[in-house]
């Protein structure tokens, strides 16, 4: 009896594999010629038309309260400015808000609290990049006094993106031709495609601190060139 359980559980694990085995095989391709592997890279080039940049102010003062407030206060006046520029509600955004103690350590004695500092924090992102520069120079003249970047990128980068991925192929199946020519060999079919890398946005600039009084600044940001990439594996077939 105990022999035939184990038979009968047996028997019911083959029919569970079996199905599974089924199912494995019906989607791995043989490959009865000589497999290529090829890594190919497709690249397209766009002029960017969104530039983010982080703008923001650093106040002192002997109080938390005082220190947050003169740093709200000027937050305020930064934010209208760029509101009149035409920049919209949904291009503005606060990233930081902080407040931090400052101390003396005088030798051989506790350390002692002199004041505090805040810190408030926009990310901007400028859809005409040509006149970005100018709204900068605003925002510092209404007390910015910290400004990083800019992160130069593209808004919707879907259609270079395909087109990157098109020529990634098309350099893929040349580069296949290219080894099946030297081999003696032509390409059969494409057994299978991958993308295995695509557009990254590069790092924004570390931050510059600015000084107050630079009202009379000009300051200019080009937006140049940006390259994007998509990768893809492929592996063909040669006979």
């Amino acid at each position: 009896m105990r022999n035939a359980i184990i038979a009968a559980l047996m028997l019911g694990a083959a029919a569970w594999a079996a199905p599974a085995a089924a199912q494995q095989a019906s989607i791995t391709q043989t490959i009865a010629g000589t497999r290529l592997d090829i890594n190919a890279t497709g690249e397209v080039t766009r002029v960017p038309d969104v530039a983010v940049i982080s703008a923001g102010v650093v106040t002192r003062s002997t109080s938390a309260t005082g220190a947050l407030q003169e740093a709200a206060d000027r937050m305020q006046r930064m934010i209208g400015a760029l509101k009149r520029a035409g920049i919209e509600d949904r291009d503005i955004q606060t990233s930081n808000v902080s407040l931090n103690p400052e101390y003396r350590y005088p030798e051989n004695q506790s350390p002692q609290l002199t004041g505090y500092t805040a810190s408030n924090q926009l990310t901007i992102r400028f859809r005409d990049i040509r006149n970005s520069g100018k709204i900068l120079d605003a925002l510092v003249a209404q007390g910015a006094n910290q400004i990083s970047g800019p992160n130069l990128t593209i808004d919707k980068p879907e259609a270079a993106l395909d087109e990157a991925r098109a020529n990634a192929i098309a350099a893929g199946r040349a580069r296949a031709e290219l080894y099946a020519r030297s081999l003696g060999l032509h390409v059969l079919r494409v057994v299978a495609v991958s993308e295995s890398g695509g557009y990254a946005v590069p790092p924004p600039a570390p931050p510059m601190p600015m000084m107050a009084r630079m009202e009379a600044a000009q300051t200019k940001i080009e937006p140049g060139e940006q390259k994007l990439q998509v990768s893809v594996a492929m592996t063909f077939e040669l006979q």
